[in-house]
């Protein structure tokens, strides 16, 4: 078997030759190793490798693109320029609040204790415990919208969350109709459970209503993936009038829908479960209003659901963590997770100022209210060579192709993630971002 470091040789040569240009997309990693005869680990080194040299770009799952060859005379240097500062990720996307580590910390304190923490230390069942339901069920309340504690189940983040509710709704082989443009880790989940994501036909103000009933007729759909609030990524949020045609044909259909409101926390309103409660379950997390890195998952269900959903939970191995939900349930009860939902709202408020600053006169889609923008590139841009050549300056963006349900249908564009970077290094970042696109009209 080759060596790593010879395999990584030899993509270098290419890469210097021309034979792999600037923002070309290299194949994921397992397609390389089968085609390569070698191990997935091995494979992993190798674009490890690449990455060390400064010749590739990226993440696995999203795309590894080629960076940026030296320049030519006369070159534009949109893709040539190399990056003079520290690297900005405008890829990852969590917020934090100022003093967040401070505010949550004295809530953990009494964890520790030892007769607290040996219970904290049990394993949890998926529907928690009695106090977790009530205190969860109260902090997903909206106006109009009030989760009974019964039907509440719990994981290790929303994306289990997702994951189990697709699994308990969706044989292999089965069809589940989503937005053209959705959230990527879906498009692994399906992939893993031999799902079909198919593409609805949207508009400003979502998927058309029309769509869905068309793509059942065509082969029946198991169920809906949708993010009425919020869109990620584009930031839009479903009317009501939109909202009620939908649940019409659901209901009409009898479709159950996963509803997706790991952003709605940013924005005041009611859920689409409340249109069609009955079929709809709704999904939410703590990681962006609270952290990534101590979180739990929800998802409510519809009474005659809930043993199903808890049978995918405990299969899939997606059960939260009890340390995680007793923390949580004590920064919801006490506020601090309240605390951290204003305070994060007033952020991404200042940020898309930011954004609309920096950004002013380009095609970008973007609620006031969210921690991301949807940028439609100016020709002749296309979404692989931007990355590329974003990444040239040391700033990371996620391509539209990532966010693509068709892959016949690639937009150019780019999703900017607004909660990641520092203040300062966000303006800049978005800054050079804008005299990138602009070397090249």
């Amino acid at each position: 078997m080759d060596d790593y470091r010879r395999i990584a040789d030899r993509l270098a040569d290419d890469i210097a030759a021309g034979r792999l240009g600037p923002g070309e997309r290299l194949p994921p990693q397992r397609l390389f190793a089968r085609r390569r005869g070698i191990a997935g680990s091995t494979a992993g080194r190798v674009y490890g490798e690449l990455v060390r040299r400064g010749l590739v770009v990226g993440e696995v799952g999203r795309g590894t693109f080629v960076r940026a060859t030296p320049a030519e005379p006369g070159a534009g240097r949109g893709l040539t320029e190399p990056a003079t500062t520290a690297p900005v990720n405008l890829e990852l996307n969590y917020p934090s609040a100022p003093g967040q580590s401070e505010l949550l910390a004295p809530t953990l304190a009494p964890l520790l204790r030892p007769d607290v923490l040996t219970e904290a230390m049990r394993p949890a069942p998926a529907d928690g415990t009695p106090s977790a339901r009530e205190t969860a069920a109260s902090l997903l309340a909206t106006a109009g919208w009030h989760p009974s504690p019964y039907w509440l189940l719990f994981t290790g983040n929303a994306r289990q969350a997702i994951a189990a509710t697709l699994a308990s709704l969706v044989r292999p082989g089965g069809r589940v109709g989503v937005e053209p443009l959705t959230y990527p880790v879906v498009k692994e989940i399906a992939a893993r459970l031999g799902i079909t994501l198919v593409p609805l036909t949207a508009d400003e103000d979502g998927p058309r209503p029309e769509s869905v009933a068309a793509a059942h007729r065509s082969a029946p759909l198991s169920a809906l993936y949708v993010q009425p609030t919020l869109h990620n990524p584009t930031s839009l949020t479903m009317s009501e009038e939109r909202r009620r045609h939908l649940a019409d044909v659901v209901i009409d259909l009898g479709i159950p829908v996963v509803e997706d409101r790991i952003w709605s926390f940013l924005a005041d309103g009611d859920p689409f479960a409340v249109h069609a409660p009955r079929l709809t379950h709704v999904v939410d997390g703590l990681s962006k209003r609270v952290a990534p890195g101590l979180t739990v998952g929800f998802a409510v269900v519809p009474p005659y659901r809930g043993e199903a959903v808890a049978d995918a939970i405990r299969s899939g191995g997606w059960g939260a963590g009890r340390f995680a939900m007793e923390a949580a349930v004590r920064w919801i009860e006490d506020g601090t997770v309240e605390r951290l939902v204003a305070a994060k709202r007033a952020d991404a408020a200042h940020r898309q100022r930011i954004l609309r600053e920096e950004l002013h006169g380009f095609s970008v889609r973007s609620d006031p209210r969210a921690y991301y923008a949807w940028w439609e590139l100016p020709a002749p841009w296309r979404a692989d060579t931007f990355t590329a050549a974003a990444a040239a300056h040391g700033i990371a963006v996620t391509p539209g192709p990532a966010f693509a349900v068709d892959p016949g249908r690639t937009p150019d564009a780019v999703r900017l993630g607004l909660a990641s970077a520092a203040v300062p290094d966000l303006r800049r970042a978005l800054r050079t971002l804008a005299g990138v696109a602009r070397e090249v009209r």
